[in-house]
């Protein structure tokens, strides 16, 4: 899809003129369905997408284990793809879809010279730098910190307050995905917090009781 000047009602960080004349240049409107993959690790990062509406994944892989490092949402970008492009490095992770979503993407070899043209690319940029750290400073102490089974029930309570429902439709191996976990260790937790009826298990769903 090409853009158009209303996809700027969207993008109202971006504030120059000449910066929005250029997005209308080189920029280009994709559709993703749940599942598509978007980046994958050790993969040059040759284009830089900004979600408009959806989400995207972003974890990192070894073997069987996964560990969800963040979510890239409305209006934001992937700071992982984004340093792996500014630098004309490899990614280290993996970026899937998780629900239909929509993106701008745009050459990655303009990021450079955006950052030095356009004070709100620039301000955007260290912005989404700052809330990827605190994201992956929050993760770290979660894990460092935090029993496992805390770490659990919290998940849960948070997914299902954002979503606006008691229950999460999420399997065992995709609970323990998202924690950086096994499925057996997350199975045995849920099996305890059922005994002690703080949730009630189903097939791909979990109700908070």
């Amino acid at each position: 899809m090409t853009i158009t000047n209303d996809l700027f009602k969207k993008l109202t960080f971006f504030s120059e003129p000449e910066f929005k004349g250029e997005l209308l240049q080189h920029g280009q409107l994709l559709s993703f369905n749940k599942g598509d993959v978007i980046v994958r690790d050790g993969q040059y990062v040759k284009f830089l997408p900004i979600v408009l509406k959806g989400a995207i994944r972003v974890f990192q892989q070894s073997e069987d284990r996964e560990i969800l490092l963040y979510y890239v949402r409305a209006e934001e970008t992937c700071t992982i793809s984004l340093a792996a492009a500014y630098f004309n490095n490899k990614s280290t992770s993996h970026g899937v879809v998780t629900e239909p979503t929509e993106v701008l993407i745009f050459p990655a070899s303009l990021i450079e010279q955006w950052q030095l043209k356009y004070p709100s690319w620039n301000r955007y940029v260290m912005q989404m730098f700052r809330t990827r750290y605190d994201q992956l400073i929050s993760s770290f102490q979660g894990v460092a910190f935090e029993h496992i089974d805390v770490r659990v029930l919290e998940y849960l309570k948070n997914t299902a307050h954002n979503e606006g429902s008691k229950s999460v439709c999420l399997s065992h191996q995709q609970l323990a995905a998202e924690l950086g976990t096994t499925r057996v260790v997350v199975s045995r937790i849920l099996k305890e917090y059922e005994r002690k009826k703080k949730i009630k298990l189903f097939r791909g769903r979990i109700e908070l009781l």
